[in-house]
């Protein structure tokens, strides 16, 4: 990911949470998320991440249509040896067209690569979709759960892992 793909991340980022969590947080929510405000803080946060953190982008013919974000695994804080799927979003007119196990495949490989021995990720309980698509890339929910509120609504997240093969 470039400087320059920050808008279209942004833009893929906002309308991505809105179709996707349509009916588990609360419609005034989504409704007043703004890719121009995502975009400007993307801007002013942009390569300061550490060398730690990873921004996949997805492009057909010159136009990017997926984003991905991994790193160290964040436990509370700390960074562990361990690798974390921190984003995945991809163009709601690609889904399902392979763009974002392209980016998770590429994601898990270069975790796998560093010698990083599980790749968690956070996704929404109520996500089905997401769990699924998850689900059949080799992860699996651990047991872990986190509370997660949005304007007086618990909406928790469920951790999944996989495990490098050995």
């Amino acid at each position: 990911m470039t400087l320059a793909d920050v808008e279209r991340v942004s833009e893929i980022r906002v309308r991505g949470w809105q179709a996707a969590y349509r009916g588990l947080l609360p419609r005034s929510y989504l409704d007043a998320l703004s890719a121009t405000e995502d975009a400007e803080d993307r801007r002013n946060r942009f390569g300061q991440g550490g060398a730690d953190v990873v921004n996949l982008v997805a492009e057909r013919a010159g136009r990017v249509v997926g984003w991905a974000a991994h790193g160290g695994y964040r436990d509370g804080e700390v960074r562990t040896p361990d690798a974390e799927l921190y984003a995945l979003y991809v163009d709601t007119e690609h889904i399902g067209t392979g763009v974002g196990r392209v980016l998770l495949q590429e994601s898990v490989r270069e975790a796998d690569a560093l010698g990083r021995s599980r790749v968690y990720l956070w996704v929404l309980a109520g996500n089905a979709p997401a769990r699924r698509f998850y689900e059949s890339a080799g992860f699996h929910a651990d047991g872990a759960e986190e509370p997660f509120e949005v304007e007086g609504v618990a909406v928790p997240e469920v951790r999944y892992v996989r495990h490098r093969p050995v």
